[in-house]
């Protein structure tokens, strides 16, 4: 069937978009295309090529993919609120992936971390500076589901497999904000463009990278690329300290200690004080680091990396990946190890809702009433976080006494569930329906 293209110009970017099942959303996708491009510019540089071509793929084909001045869009992306994580990740491959692109598949996290970390800088500049924060915390969750190899080694990995992404793309976008914390954003942003335009057409190496960053910052970062190329692992930070009077005010004598023998890294370090917070950058080096600071106001907090800039474990995040791994293991069908996975989570904290949600829904799809109706009870008491898992158990409970021919139960727990008036993943209108009408299973393994 042929197609004529929407002809879209935005923010002096010309657009053809070959959408056909989506033909109304076109005109939507090419006006975004053009202010990414226009943001995307003035962080990278000149664009390959200006003008692009946005076309809709076949149902079944990958979700996208980008070639020099053409992006293809599946159509389960394709979305009625034009989805611009995508967008601005396929159109970053503009320059990462056709301006400059790896010269082997170890070094692919130059290439998919910058295109994940564009999505991030495009929310935090549409949206301003808290607009990355939620989807940078899942992108350092992402990148922390895997362990090894270290990221110079991603070739270990198969070809867009779970580990494959969160390796080459989530812990590389991560890698990258790291990098521009340690530089600043100035030196950062800088370096892009001057690695971009000096390697332009050519493939290209981590060190090279590295060279240019340098070069940029002037500072030797050789240090933090050997810890987050070349080595394992993410530190866990436990912080010791005692606060003292002095005559010009106060002083902070502390100890960070954490597991990793070679790591080197400056930390933020937050001082909540009578006055206003004072931040500083303390030096952690090997497995224990003592610092001292002076303030002028008495100390009453402190808290090391306290925006999470670093790629570290504590407690929530440890519950965070190991729900994320289960997550995974779901996706494949693999039941068992999913299941292990959650029961990491409750190790470390045996009230996470969400740890008990997700054992609920693993036993609910297996049939499993009595364990399922168990776990929802366990999230509705637990630390309601995220706040959407107690509608949701509600609407799962009702479901459960529903297929358990216990219809009276089943109505409270939706009338519950609606009395939250939480509408998160369009709970409410699944509670209103079931009230009305009774659920029943699609098939035998719902």
């Amino acid at each position: 069937m042929k197609i004529d293209p929407v002809r879209v110009s935005s923010q002096g970017i010309t657009t053809q978009v070959f959408f056909r099942e989506h033909a109304p959303n076109a005109q939507a996708y090419g006006d975004e295309v053009g202010k990414i491009m226009t943001f995307l510019t003035s962080e990278f540089g000149l664009a390959p090529q200006a003008n692009l071509t946005l076309v809709e793929t076949e149902a079944g084909a990958v979700n996208a993919y980008s070639a020099p001045g053409i992006v293809f869009l599946a159509p389960g992306v394709i979305t009625p609120k034009t989805n611009v994580r995508v967008l601005s990740d396929q159109l970053a491959r503009q320059w990462w992936g056709t301006l400059v692109s790896p010269i082997n598949r170890n070094h692919l996290w130059l290439v998919n971390g910058p295109a994940r970390y564009s999505e991030l800088l495009y929310l935090e500049h549409s949206a301003g500076p808290g607009g990355m924060e939620t989807d940078m915390k899942a992108t350092y969750v992402e990148a922390l589901t895997v362990k090894d190899p270290p990221v110079l080694q991603a070739s270990r990995l198969e070809d867009y497999s779970p580990e494959y992404w969160a390796l080459t793309a989530a812990r590389g976008a991560a890698i990258l904000n790291m990098l521009r914390n340690v530089v600043g954003d100035d030196n950062f942003k800088k370096g892009l463009k001057a690695f971009l335009d000096k390697y332009g057409w050519q493939s290209v190496g981590s060190e090279d990278f590295r060279k240019t960053m340098e070069q940029v910052a002037n500072q030797d970062l050789r240090y933090f690329f050997i810890q987050w190329l070349e080595s394992s692992g993410s530190p866990e930070f436990k912080l010791e300290y005692t606060v003292l009077r002095t005559p010009q005010g106060f002083r902070v004598v502390g100890k960070i200690n954490q597991d990793l023998d070679t790591f080197r890294m400056p930390v933020d370090l937050r001082i909540e004080t009578e006055g206003n917070p004072e931040d500083k950058k303390i030096e952690v080096t090997g497995t224990s680091s003592e610092f001292s600071v002076d303030t002028f106001g008495k100390p009453r907090k402190l808290t090391l990396d306290p925006n999470h800039v670093m790629l570290r474990l504590d407690s929530s995040m440890q519950i965070a990946v190991a729900i994320r791994r289960g997550e995974q293991f779901v996706e494949i069908s693999d039941y068992s190890n999913a299941l292990r996975e959650y029961e990491k989570a409750l190790d470390v904290n045996k009230s996470s809702s969400l740890a008990h949600y997700r054992i609920g829904e693993l036993f609910f799809r297996q049939n499993n009433y009595q364990q399922a109706a168990n776990e929802f009870r366990a999230a509705i008491n637990g630390d309601m976080d995220p706040k959407w898992t107690e509608v949701w158990s509600h609407v799962n409970l009702g479901k459960i006494f529903d297929v358990t021919g216990q219809r009276d139960r089943a109505v409270n727990e939706y009338k519950q569930a609606i009395r939250t008036h939480d509408n998160t993943g369009g709970a409410q209108s699944e509670a209103a329906r079931y009230s009305s009408k009774p659920y029943e299973p699609k098939n035998s393994d719902t």
